[in-house]
């Protein structure tokens, strides 16, 4: 187990662009499906589905571009003004946490005086000390922004094992249905799995989906009634950094807050706008989508907790957008194995 993690983990940068393409085939697939019916070639209608896809996100990316590039044009001022907002709280008296550590020092020095320790007793400025920064956190950073990079780099590669998975069909299906054995009953349990495996995924992503379109559209509608500029393009960024479980909705807190305090200029206002975010994202869509997941595939709610947790670790963003359909393909293959059913149990309500 240990082996296979750790080939998991350095390998990432293969997996994470393979189980990307392999999940877009299964949520696809019943498009390409519907086309076939309609007497349209697998092949031309994979290609079709995929096409339109592509053209409907560039088209997004287009329409919303300018509203992007504005907002990021306005961080230096936003972080200007902060850095000002900062400078004056702290001219105007000691902060919160100086005077936590003015308390500090003192309830050492009160000690170091108990003890007879004269060389313990320090001046309370000498103990004040700047936090280093941890690189752990920057470490972190980067090694999450260069998978980024590189499954963006592989996205055509992503996107030709999607049309080539979609476009096989039952080819792979039968394959492994003949590798189970002779027997009839393994096939049948065979088909039966890979069945309740193509229903399970295709609903963890229709509820993704839903929660997503849920919390774009509640956080557009909470921002237009707090006056928020460019509330529209808010919306859409909510929706897909939900993507993201946990991770995306504080990142969307983060830059909301920031923006609001640019426009509004208070940091009430600017505290305001991001809990408003982190409302929707919570009730809408933290709670909403880790129940409709754990009803659909059947999995503990805590347990999927914990295997977001460790695959967030794993492989840090694409983890948490990959664990729950990954969950739901392992409850799945549990209970029809009979060696397996008691970590189906374990796995269940």
């Amino acid at each position: 187990m240990i082996a296979a993690v750790a080939a998991l983990y350095l390998a990432r940068a293969f997996f994470v662009p393979l189980l990307i393409g392999i999940l877009a085939s299964y949520a696809l697939s019943p498009l390409v499906d519907w086309l076939q019916a309609w007497r349209i070639p697998r092949a031309a209608g994979a290609a079709l589905v995929l096409g339109a896809l592509v053209s409907a996100a560039a088209w997004g990316m287009l329409s919303l571009g300018d509203d992007a590039a504005s907002l990021i044009a306005k961080l230096p001022e936003a972080a200007r003004k902060m850095r000002h907002h900062v400078g004056e709280a702290r001219d105007s008296g000691p902060t919160a946490l100086q005077k936590i550590q003015e308390a500090a020092t003192e309830l050492q020095g009160a000690a170091a005086d108990a003890a007879g320790d004269k060389k313990a007793l320090k001046p309370a400025a000498s103990a004040v000390r700047q936090a280093e920064a941890s690189p752990w956190l920057r470490d972190y950073m980067l090694a999450q922004s260069a998978l980024l990079f590189t499954v963006a780099a592989q996205a055509p590669i992503v996107l030709l094992l999607t049309y080539f998975l979609m476009a096989s069909g039952e080819h792979f299906r039968r394959k492994l249905v003949r590798l189970v054995g002779p027997s009839l009953s393994a096939k049948k349990d065979a088909v039966r799995i890979l069945e309740e495996i193509d229903v399970q995924i295709q609903r963890c992503l229709v509820a993704i989906l839903g929660s997503n379109a849920l919390v774009g559209i509640g956080t557009w509608i909470a921002f237009s009634a707090l006056g928020v500029e460019q509330a529209g393009t808010w919306g859409v960024a909510a929706g897909v950094l939900h993507t993201i479980p946990y991770l995306g909705p504080l990142l969307l807190a983060f830059a909301s807050g920031v923006a609001a305090f640019m426009q509004f200029g208070t940091a009430l206002q600017a505290l305001t706008i991001a809990g408003v975010s982190l409302l929707v994202a919570t009730a809408v869509g933290s709670l909403l989508m880790t129940w409709l997941q754990s009803r659909f595939a059947r999995v503990n709610a805590a347990v999927l907790f914990i295997a977001l947790l460790f695959f967030g670790w794993l492989w840090g963003i694409w983890g948490l957008l990959l664990g729950a359909p990954l969950v739901a393909i392992a409850k799945v293959i549990c209970d029809r194995v009979e060696s397996l059913k008691p970590a189906g149990e374990l796995l269940g309500h």
